[in-house]
């Protein structure tokens, strides 16, 4: 019978098959009851064989469908017919993200970025319900004609992990080039592992390549856990070196490493859209092969160079650096802030008479070559004794700080492995000691203390009296 003419439950009428994969065949149908088009996943014979997966399916089917957010694919409905098993989602009218990969790549910076931002977007979503995708990859991210990403293939692979982990490596590796480490060893999946993949997509729309090869499933396996990290600018130099650095952090080893969610990952990417934009970071050229301004000549390796400094307007000051405290950074090591210049004061006269007002060292960071800098404030030396700093003319001593004070520390820990961490944040008043202050209840207390020491002292001497009377 052919397609167009099945229809499942007497609803769902097939119109032709939009695509196929390790687990399911997607097709186009049509909902005769609500007269709208839908996509119909109808799962493959091998897996619906197991009783057991197709409860864990059903379970993970029902967590999907609660899944509300523009950037994932809305589950409509998982049904029945005989043996065969299928899901009904939202058609969506456009192609796979892999497609455009292949006819495009490697992608504007600014389109590569403004896609990456919606998937974490999506996959942040279902982080945040505590459902991680497990099987991200480009066949399952879909591109509307509008650039509007549409993640699909939510519960499938995650319902195959608990219940077949034996055929992972025959049924869900059938795109095992975007595993991540710990799904290569066959431990269970977990959101810095949908991170990774992330990743993975990203070096592939940035490069037109995949940073791993292999000629089987183990093969690729290995090459995630033991092959080192490549850089994206190997294979594009084009790409500013903060983008690459932050993808080679993306893809690390080791979750830890990673962002610890999809969320985390959407700030730092949203960040630098914006500085893309706002001409922070030094746009790629437009047409391929043109070097990027500040980037490392031909014949190097790709990764040294430094960006150009924006010339400031007149009147503008020098944009804040990155330290990596932004919300959702877990230690970001992309961004580090610049190393102040040194000015060096002229030794002081000691017998009292003002020393020279100079001082030397370099121009203003930002300062535009040619540009007139400000005119340095003069110093003098304010005392006789050499340990005692230089201090401006008019300066005035810092006034004591109240007492009540907050401390919140923002330390970050870079430790010698390469991971960052965030410091846990402390936060507590210091209240003074107060003086003793007598009110009411006091006085009235020491009152009758007083009364009843009084009356034992008469006590007493009545007592002594009548006894050597």
């Amino acid at each position: 019978m052919a397609a167009e003419e099945t229809i499942l439950n007497g609803r769902y009428r097939l119109i032709k098959q939009q695509g196929s994969g390790g687990m399911a065949v997607v097709y186009q149908a049509e909902d005769l009851a609500l007269s709208r088009s839908v996509a119909v996943k109808i799962l493959r014979p091998s897996l619906t064989s197991d009783p057991q997966f197709l409860v864990r399916f059903r379970q993970e089917a029902r967590n999907v469908a609660n899944l509300s957010h523009p950037n994932i694919v809305t589950l409509h409905d998982v049904g029945q017919d005989g043996n065969t098993y299928y899901m009904v989602m939202e058609y969506i009218d456009g192609q796979d993200l892999k497609k455009i990969v292949r006819t495009n790549a490697p992608l504007p910076l600014e389109r590569a970025l403004h896609l990456a931002i919606q998937i974490c977007a999506g996959l942040g979503y279902a982080h945040r319900a505590m459902l991680v995708h497990a099987d991200v990859k480009p066949q399952n991210i879909l591109i509307t004609a509008g650039d509007m990403v549409k993640v699909t293939d939510f519960g499938i692979a995650q319902a195959l992990s608990h219940t077949q982990p034996l055929e992972k490596a025959t049924v869900v590796w059938g795109s095992p080039h975007y595993f991540s480490p710990e799904q290569a060893k066959g431990e269970p999946p977990t959101p810095a592992s949908d991170v990774y993949a992330i990743g993975i997509v990203m070096y592939e729309m940035l490069t037109g390549k995949l940073p791993y090869g292999g000629t089987s499933g183990e093969e690729l396996a290995q090459a995630h856990v033991r092959e080192q990290v490549p850089h994206v600018r190997d294979l594009n130099p084009n790409v500013p070196e903060n983008i690459d650095w932050l993808v080679h952090k993306v893809m690390s080893k080791e979750p830890a490493q990673r962002y610890r969610s999809a969320d985390q990952l959407g700030r730092i990417l949203t960040t630098y859209a914006a500085q893309l934009a706002a001409g922070i970071i030094a746009k790629p050229p437009s047409q391929p092969g043109q070097p990027t301004p500040g980037a490392a000549p031909s014949g190097g390796t790709g990764k040294t160079g430094t960006l150009p400094p924006t010339p400031l307007q007149p009147g503008q000051s020098a944009p804040l650096p990155m330290t990596g405290d932004q919300p959702g950074s877990i230690g970001n090591p992309i961004f580090k802030p610049p190393v102040a210049p040194v000015v060096r004061q002229q030794p002081g006269n000691f017998t009292g008479s003002p020393a020279s007002p100079v001082t030397t060292g370099s121009p203003a960071v930002g300062t535009p070559p040619g540009a007139q800098s400000a005119p340095q404030q003069p110093y003098i030396q304010t005392g006789f004794t050499p340990q005692e700093p230089a201090r401006p003319v008019g300066y005035t001593p810092p006034q004591p700080q109240p007492a009540v004070t907050h401390f919140q520390p923002q330390a970050m820990d870079l430790n010698p492995s390469g991971r960052s961490e965030r410091l846990p944040t402390y936060s507590y008043n210091y209240i003074p000691p107060q003086p003793t202050r007598f009110n009411a209840a006091t006085i009235l207390l020491a009152g009758m203390a007083l009364v009843l020491v009084l009356g034992l002292i008469v006590l007493y001497l009545f007592v002594w009296s009548a006894y050597t009377g």
